[in-house]
């Protein structure tokens, strides 16, 4: 067995034009694996999947531009991909919002139904999509990128970090439901990535030492080191890891 061999799977990734997920389709393809890009545009998904199949071979990415907010559109991705790649054996909802930015006393109830919706029900609606075709054939994986923020108290991201809590609940709730059929689930908690979405905080040299500071490893993460732990749990080094949750933090929730 070779405990990193994605070979001969079809790997679905949410969020995938830019940051986290797009390291995690990189990884993916670089192990093995046919990969999906797929965020709302069209062309920043199509650029991805170049870059892959440019280094890994033609037809080991598609792109299929959809909104996670959509069901219709989340529908249509995974008809696209069944039509195009195959059923998918490896699902990874990476995409995400958070619209307010404040104490919870100021956020709408357009924001946080926002938020909540698609970091919580979009993920249900893609795995309610895959999940069968998974059991049917006895194996797949379904990962789910939440935040170390879903452990934590915050005055200022609360509805979002409310919501990444709902998604380690979800992951454990889908493998006490799944895992009779060997399809497992699982979250990673990545902690402060060096991506656009965080880019606030690493571009100024104050705020990187003060956000850095009380972290054992004195740095912030890499995307690249969020896709290793999602190739972990997609291969089979991973078979025998379920409703569990692989923080991705440099040791900030360690002190």
């Amino acid at each position: 067995m070779k405990l990193f061999d994605l070979s001969g799977k079809v790997a679905l990734i949410t969020g995938s034009s830019r940051g986290i997920g797009k390291s995690i389709a990189q990884q993916m393809a670089a192990h093995g694996a046919r990969v999906v890009i797929s965020s709302r545009k069209t062309q920043a998904c199509e650029q991805v999947a170049d870059e892959i199949n440019a280094e890994h071979g033609d037809g080991t990415a598609i792109a299929v531009a959809a909104s996670i907010s959509s069901k219709e559109d989340l529908q249509r991705l995974v008809k696209t991909t069944n039509e195009q790649l195959g059923e998918v054996d490896i699902l990874v909802c990476n995409a995400a919002s958070n619209p307010y930015y404040g104490p919870m006393e100021g956020i709408s109830d357009e924001q946080f139904e926002k938020i909540l919706s698609n970091n919580v029900i979009s993920n249900h609606w893609l795995v309610q999509q895959v999940a069968p075709g998974m059991r049917k054939r006895k194996e797949g994986a379904i990962i789910i990128v939440s935040s170390i923020g879903g452990m934590t108290g915050s005055t200022t991201i609360g509805a979002y970090n409310i919501s990444k809590a709902a998604d380690f609940q979800l992951a454990r709730n889908l493998a006490a439901e799944f895992g009779a059929d060997n399809v497992r689930i699982n979250c990673i908690a990545p902690g402060l990535i060096k991506t656009d979405f965080a880019r606030a905080l690493w571009e100024d040299p104050q705020m990187l030492e003060l956000v850095t500071a009380t972290a054992p490893l004195k740095r912030i993460g890499l995307p690249e080191e969020v896709a290793g732990a999602a190739v972990f749990l997609a291969a089979p080094a991973g078979n025998f890891i379920t409703g569990q949750s692989i923080v991705v933090d440099g040791g900030v929730t360690s002190v």
